[in-house]
């Protein structure tokens, strides 16, 4: 807690001698405080706003020695699953760096400097920042100068421009990690002279195909690291017409085939190992569709049953893999626990490929930057954390603790999400001389 920054809080209220005009609001006003034991943050009702002093909260150290530790994030009530999706991104290179970069926003100036003067939606006004709570954040991690950092700043944004995911209530990752990129994304797009723009103060935006609303428009480092493009081909079995169309995505939600979710008892033998591939394959393999997916036909100018293929027409740099393992049964939605094998690094994506054979090898070749898992049997309940690879190393980000991890540990997790880097000739010469634990 920035104890200066408190009292300076209180004494702009209550000095009556003080030579600076008050604003209208504040004249004659008690301010009702709350204080957070365990993050130490201090929240005022009537400001609406976090009473801390978080100026030096985004300065990056440039020129000092390498990192040498990892910084974890406190939980500020049900918030692992924020958590987990930060510590994820920051371990993915060029999309941390380019936020850590970025210069800070003054959104104010003078006596006030210093202290983030968020605004509610019923003010009219839409002064918050997810580009700078987030550059804040991402350059507080990996510091090496604390062991645990305090998301605040960033969580009350959220609230403000992602009203669905304000309290404290369990949420999905995954969903999260769409409609953070999706805000991201937007608020970039509205920049002005290199700096972000209003946010959009909009509820959830429909999300009906592969992240389709997010990389309409000005491109951004959101779409140049996770945009690639789904090639969608329908044929109608009953006059053979195709279809095609091109579907932009920032990640891929992929099945667990049904065979190797079947559960079995102590006394069965073990069924065969689900791997990534069988995902990967059950996404892009040819589907007949089913009654209530009947193609409206352009020759036949009717539905008809069709047949569709999914192909990877462009890939990204970053490729996201989300594992469905929440599924509705009646009323229920259950969780599909079953292990899935993954790569750790060289997952080939050359055979999901249009036109494999106008692809360079490496260019297909993608190597784990990080893994969130869920931890429970609900959606709405567990835990969830993130695995990171950083400078080598394996770490392992639950909260506030931050631990180093081999390889075995890593391969062994229930994957939620996975997110691969594009191997470059660069990053193969690295894997051939980092250390292994």
């Amino acid at each position: 807690l920035q104890w200066g920054n408190l009292s300076k809080h209180f004494e702009e209220i209550q000095s009556p001698t003080s030579g600076q005009r008050k604003p209208e609001k504040e004249k004659f006003q008690q301010h009702s405080v709350c204080m957070d034991c365990s993050s130490y943050s201090t929240f005022c009702y009537r400001c609406d706003d976090f009473v801390v002093n978080d100026t030096k909260l985004g300065q990056v150290q440039r020129g000092g020695p390498p990192a040498l530790s990892a910084t974890g994030l406190r939980n500020l009530g049900n918030t692992c699953f924020m958590n987990a999706i930060l510590q994820s991104l920051s371990n993915i290179l060029e999309f941390s760096c380019y936020f850590k970069e970025l210069p800070a926003v003054a959104l104010r100036s003078g006596k006030t400097a210093g202290r983030r003067m968020y605004h509610t939606r019923s003010q009219g006004d839409s002064s918050v920042s997810l580009v700078e709570e987030l550059r804040k954040t991402l350059c507080s991690l990996w510091q090496g100068n604390q062991t645990a950092f305090s998301p605040d700043a960033l969580f009350y944004v959220i609230w403000k421009i992602m009203p669905s995911f304000r309290g404290y209530q369990q949420q999905d990752a995954h969903e999260f990690l769409r409609y953070l990129l999706d805000h991201l994304h937007r608020e970039l797009q509205g920049s002005r002279n290199g700096l972000p723009g209003p946010s959009l103060l909009s509820d959830r935006p429909n999300l009906t195909s592969e992240s389709k609303c997010c990389i309409n428009g000005t491109p951004t480092i959101v779409t140049s690291v996770f945009g690639g493009v789904l090639q969608n081909e329908v044929n109608c079995l009953i006059c053979g017409t195709e279809s095609r169309k091109f579907d932009p995505f920032l990640d891929l939600s992929l099945d667990i085939p049904s065979q190797f979710r079947v559960k079995r008892t102590k006394d069965q033998e073990p069924g065969p190992t689900c791997n990534l591939h069988n995902c990967l394959s059950s996404f892009t393999d040819l589907e007949e569709l089913d009654e209530t997916e009947l193609y409206m036909c352009h020759k036949c100018k009717k539905r008809q049953k069709s047949t569709k293929k999914f192909w990877i027409q462009k890939l990204p740099k970053v490729l996201c893999l989300h594992l469905k393992r929440f599924h509705w049964t009646a009323f229920l939605r259950n969780k599909v626990d079953t292990y899935v094998e993954f790569p750790l690094r060289g997952l080939d994506m050359k055979r999901y490929l249009l036109e494999p054979e106008n692809s360079l090898p490496e260019s297909c070749l993608y190597d784990l930057a990080a893994v969130v898992v869920h931890h429970g049997s609900g959606v709405g309940s567990g835990h969830y954390t993130a695995y990171g690879h950083h400078e080598g190393r394996w770490y392992h980000f639950n909260d506030s603790t931050v631990t180093l991890v081999n390889e075995q540990t890593v391969a062994k997790a229930k994957a939620y999400i996975l997110f691969y880097t594009e191997r470059t000739e660069q990053d193969r010469m690295t894997s051939e001389t980092e250390p292994k634990l």
